[in-house]
């Protein structure tokens, strides 16, 4: 038999044992990732979702207490501190998240070996969908920031465990943040048709953004979702306060600072937010955690943005244009314009004069 053959004979043997063989399957549409997606319908009328993360697929993710050596030694998901889509990290992740009362599915069968596992069904109500069809975004953006004030009012656990699976919940550092926004520098240019940068201009950079990754690192004292936007928010309207927000994607989770979710939410790279809607939301955020400094917390949200908003450009959006996904071609305007918004900010000024030297507006997609 072909791997794929061997594959869908594992699957298959899966579900039958654990008590979803006569589920119909019906595939689901996928994304950036390595998983794929079905959705279980039963004959009883319940549905589940089926997720098929082949371990073998991804690089190794980062041990416990490795070195920064060993990290960039092992790979980007080790450097970056990502979970490769470990099924240990669902079953993990999702049991803190419902402890704390919100909404993360259920998961009653999973084989961490083998990559699998059947979650609960939250159903298609995602806030961009909803919103793209006339929803009012504002009650679905204020709920969005309660489940983040939830998230923030303890530090988690190091290790997340339940059922059988543990997961280490690692700190967002300067080196995973370093990581992750020096992707611009290896992505853009061959998108967008510019020479390679420099050594110098390298340095600068490096000199430039290290203050920032230094800052993410040392507030990193939060839960931290890590792709909290419209796209992986469910809302359930039958459900009460901050359990109306259904999460999805939520397994590369880590400690990390806790304006980093926010920029996602409120900077989304995949739909516009309005200046005056992220204000507001940040408003409501503050004033929920009035023991935060607002100046060095919005200071913080900027910095992180910007980097937030080089790593999409360069490691998301450009790495993968230039793969084939020409979707993503769609979404780099709207994130230029973010983080050209971010650079305004006067600390941020050495960052805006490096990329107003080597990367011209005509280069800005």
């Amino acid at each position: 038999m072909s791997s794929a053959k061997d594959r869908e004979a594992l699957k298959r043997a899966f579900l039958e044992a654990a008590g979803f063989g006569s589920a119909v399957r019906e595939p689901m549409g996928g994304d950036a990732s390595t998983r794929l997606y079905e959705r279980l319908r039963l004959p009883s009328g319940e549905s589940f979702i089926f997720m098929d993360q082949p371990p073998a697929v991804e690089s190794a993710v980062c041990p416990p207490g490795a070195s920064p050596a060993e990290r960039l030694a092992l790979g980007y998901n080790a450097a970056s501190r990502l979970a490769a889509g470990s099924v240990a990290a669902f079953v993990a992740v999702a049991d803190y998240l419902r402890r704390l009362g919100l909404s993360a599915p259920e998961i009653p069968a999973y084989d961490i070996p083998q990559g699998l596992a059947v979650m609960e069904d939250l159903g298609d109500g995602l806030f961009a969908t909803l919103i793209g069809e006339g929803a009012a975004a504002i009650p679905l953006y204020e709920a969005a920031i309660d489940v983040q004030v939830v998230l923030h009012r303890e530090r988690p656990p190091e290790v997340l465990s339940a059922k059988g699976a543990a997961w280490p919940l690692l700190s967002y550092d300067a080196l995973a943040l370093k990581v992750g926004t020096d992707t611009f520098l290896a992505w853009w240019p061959k998108f967008a048709g510019l020479p390679e940068f420099g050594p110098e201009a390298v340095a600068d950079w490096d000199a430039l953004w290290a203050p920032v990754w230094l800052r993410g690192e040392a507030g990193a004292d939060v839960f931290t979702h890590r792709d909290y936007h419209a796209q992986n928010l469910l809302w359930l309207p039958e459900r009460a306060g901050p359990a109306r927000v259904g999460l999805l994607d939520f397994q590369d989770a880590v400690r990390g600072h806790p304006a980093w979710d926010l920029t996602h939410l409120l900077q989304d790279a995949r739909r516009d937010v309005a200046p005056g809607l992220e204000a507001a939301m940040l408003d409501r955020y503050l004033a929920a955690r009035p023991g935060i400094d607002a100046e060095a917390f919005l200071a913080d949200y900027r910095a992180l943005a910007a980097a937030n908003a080089a790593r999409i450009l360069g490691r998301v959006f450009a790495r993968q244009a230039l793969l084939g996904r020409a979707q993503y071609k769609a979404f780099m305007p709207r994130t230029w314009r973010y983080l050209e918004r971010d650079l305004t900010d006067p600390a941020l000024a050495g960052l805006k004069a490096w990329f107003d030297r080597h990367v011209p507006a005509e280069a800005r997609a």
